[in-house]
């Protein structure tokens, strides 16, 4: 935990807890140290702050590098652990960035849906190919996390839920050669396994080829 995010941490974790109540389930299932994949179903532009209010460790997520060349907002993000990614397609900065991270002994969370779906039953929606891609390369373990909220929507006041799911390592993915086939299958592994702890009951949707890793 870098020593600006340790501050605006304490500055910010109660009131936002205070806001959006965050109650943690399971949270035997967090790694007390070194690096993981968190990946979460992506309902709101909040769904940051409530994860890295819920799971206290300091979880660095990648922006679209187009908000890191904001003046000032950039250098905002960036100090509170962001870093930039090409959402034009596979980044390969953005990856070895990922593994220096997680070979640090950090956390990255990535949202396999993409994008956001608000107020949508998350087992509905499409998928990307990005996080099977990133755990290929990085032989992270992943920690599936399922946002669970009233009708799918993040609101001031209403209580929010993080179910965490036990660690799924990298072995379990039976990886043989990579590629964008596996990708995809690893990907639909892993939210499923996010869909099942919010009780969402999910198909086997034909995913997207896209290799977008993150909205």
């Amino acid at each position: 935990m870098t020593k600006f995010y340790r501050v605006i941490y304490t500055l910010f974790v109660w009131p936002v807890r205070a806001i959006f109540p965050v109650k943690v389930v399971n949270p035997e299932n967090i790694p007390t140290d070194g690096g993981c994949l968190v990946c979460a179903n992506h309902t709101s532009m909040l769904d940051v702050l409530i994860l890295s209010a819920g799971l206290k460790r300091q979880i660095r997520y990648m922006a679209k590098k187009e908000a890191m060349t904001v003046p000032v907002i950039g250098k905002f993000l960036s100090a509170l652990g962001a870093y930039a990614v090409d959402r034009g397609g596979a980044d390969v900065g953005a990856i070895k960035q990922t593994i220096a991270f997680l070979e640090s002994g950090e956390m990255v969370g990535i949202f396999p849906q993409g994008t956001r779906h608000p107020g949508v039953n998350p087992a509905t929606t499409p998928i990307k190919g990005g996080v099977g891609m990133i755990t290929w390369h990085t032989k992270a373990t992943v920690l599936p996390v399922c946002i669970a909220t009233k009708h799918n929507r993040v609101r001031p006041f209403s209580p929010t839920q993080l179910i965490v799911g036990k660690p799924i390592s990298f072995e379990e993915f039976g990886y043989e050669n990579g590629g964008r086939k596996e990708y995809l299958t690893a990907s639909e592994r892993i939210f499923s396994d996010i869909c099942r702890l919010g009780g969402f009951d999910r198909a086997l949707p034909e995913a997207s080829s896209s290799d977008e890793v993150t909205e």
